[in-house]
């Protein structure tokens, strides 16, 4: 069980050396990239929110 868990442990080491890493410039952009895309997705998100719940607001205020 033990040698097991070291040649698990042997191959993941050797598969993490054959990965091709992004160098720094990328890994910055690709950041930038996924914070641009979630600053724009929360906001579309915030708007339909904003919009549904004053639609639910107007259609309780005609119910009650």
């Amino acid at each position: 069980m033990l040698n097991a868990t070291f040649a698990y442990i042997d191959e993941a080491i050797q598969e993490l050396e054959l990965v091709r890493w992004p160098t720094r410039q990328q890994a910055v952009r690709l950041s930038a990239v996924v914070l641009a895309f979630t600053l724009v997705s929360s906001a579309a998100f915030g708007v339909v929110d904003f919009i549904l719940s004053s639609v639910v607001r107007f259609l309780l205020s005609l119910a009650f």
